[in-house]
């Protein structure tokens, strides 16, 4: 028997890097897992790359940014897979560059994505992964957010980033804390430098010196996170791993 049999994950941001290679891992493992993201027919593509894996996955096209929509999500999962064990928060955008003369509407796609998403996501979850974590077959439930190296450390050029990583991380210790005696656990990964679409909404001149920075080392791969967060979910009932913090080996900041 796979590991996570009987299990309904939800991933958010699943149509490409993190998100993706995380559903499918988690599939792999047992998972019946809920794709959630803006670009149906990327979900639509891995959703059958699951099912033809032998999987069962579920494409839910939704902007989550809207409350109504995140809320809707979570009811189809429910609604068409049964249950909700593992909600992964993987959605997010990095828009890097100076506070000075900053696009506003930059800081506000941060802020609505990368927090009022995460919070809307896990409120529309929370009774059923409080169910989940009273059921078999794990009688534990788990809840992870993905933030950031940006969530430990502050550097110029990135303050509304780092203010929405470092918002992810105290709303997890605050979560940890008010549910561990409920065996619905937190779990926090925080990569550093990861080869994804991240960089690909950064205004030119800024991803041209992202570009630079990552010519110099190896970068993460999204596997590397959806193994870390495997390892997170795959914890016996009574072990709980709040905090991932990983780097390329070569990142020196």
């Amino acid at each position: 028997m796979s590991i996570l049999e009987g299990t309904v994950a939800l991933v958010t941001g699943a149509s490409s890097g993190i998100g993706h290679a995380t559903a499918r891992t988690l599939a792999a493992d047992g998972a019946a897992v809920a794709l959630v993201a803006r670009r149906g027919d990327r979900l639509a593509a891995l959703a059958q790359q699951i099912t033809d894996a032998g999987g069962r996955a579920l494409a839910v096209e939704a902007d989550i940014t809207d409350r109504s929509q995140a809320r809707d999500a979570v009811a189809r999962t429910v609604a068409e897979l049964g249950r909700l064990d593992i909600l992964v928060n993987n959605a997010g955008v990095m828009l890097l560059g100076p506070i000075e003369d900053a696009p506003i509407d930059e800081w506000d796609r941060m802020i609505d994505l990368n927090l009022t998403a995460l919070l809307s996501m896990t409120e529309a979850a929370l009774p059923h992964l409080l169910a989940a974590a009273e059921s078999e077959p794990r009688r534990v439930a788990d809840l992870i957010n993905i933030s950031s190296t940006a969530g430990r450390q502050v550097k110029r050029g990135s303050g509304v980033y780092n203010l929405t990583k470092h918002g992810v991380g105290a709303f997890s210790e605050s979560f940890r804390q008010e549910f561990s005696r409920r065996h619905l656990r937190v779990g926090v990964v925080e990569p550093g430098a990861v080869d994804t679409e991240l960089r690909d909404h950064l205004r030119p001149e800024i991803r041209d010196l992202q570009a630079q920075r990552l010519s110099t080392m190896e970068p993460l791969q999204a596997e590397d996170i959806a193994d870390a967060i495997r390892y997170i979910v795959t914890r016996p009932r009574h072990q709980t791993v709040n905090e991932i913090l990983l780097r390329p080996t070569e990142q020196d900041d």
